[in-house]
């Protein structure tokens, strides 16, 4: 004897018929009527700098990083006290500028006191920059006395680098007071490598695993 469905069964056939159809208009009606939305709703996700780990390529790219790095023109921002160095020996600078919370000096002894938004004519005048400071004190990354391995590891810190990921540091290469490095006023040396090739070098660092060099 073979079973016939009954009524109920039916029904919920039915009703499942009817509800797919509904999805279905529903499906193109959005298509057609809200495509705004659809696009609004479906952006692409925000594109990510591609990482291709290669140790050799990394730790040679960043030997000419640290180079740029440890140099007066990056390093006296970037001293292991409180106060900045100066000149192309890295001396202590010789006004005595404290560092204070937001790098910016204490009290009357400002760095935009001297340092204006832009360098100072003349030979060993004041460099200038809008944002001219040192880092922080709750974020000093310092670079004094810091080896490759040891520099390189701070760098991809975001307890020690300023909270950046990996497309921060990509762009910080750009940044105005990196920049400034390469347009120090008259009188002081130059990075030992153009500012391009640094870029060059950094990118390169960061996108082949950001490897640091072994202690020596």
């Amino acid at each position: 004897m073979i079973a016939r469905p009954n009524k109920d069964s039916k029904h919920r056939g039915a009703v499942r018929s009817l509800l797919v159809v509904t999805i279905l208009s529903s499906i193109v009606v959005l298509m057609a009527f809200g495509a705004d939305s659809l696009t609004v709703d479906s952006r692409p996700n925000e594109v990510k700098p591609i990482v291709v780990k290669d140790s050799i390529a990394s730790v040679t790219a960043f030997k000419q990083v640290y180079a740029v790095l440890m140099s007066p023109r990056c390093m006296n921002c970037h001293p292991s006290g409180d106060v900045p160095l100066q000149g192309d020996d890295s001396h202590i600078h010789a006004m005595l500028p404290k560092r204070g919370k937001e790098g910016k000096g204490v009290y009357a002894m400002k760095c935009s006191n001297c340092h204006q938004s832009t360098n100072t004519p003349g030979l060993h005048t004041p460099p200038g920059n809008p944002e001219w400071h040192l880092p922080p004190a709750n974020m000093r990354m310092v670079f004094q006395g810091r080896t490759e391995n040891q520099l390189a590891r701070q760098l991809m810190d975001p307890k020690t680098n300023g909270n950046k990921d990996l497309k921060k540091l990509i762009a910080h290469a750009d940044d105005g007071l990196v920049l400034a490095g390469w347009n120090p006023g008259e009188g002081r040396t130059l990075p030992p490598v153009s500012h391009a090739d640094f870029k060059k070098a950094w990118i390169t660092w960061l996108t082949t695993g950001a490897v640091a060099p072994p202690e020596k």
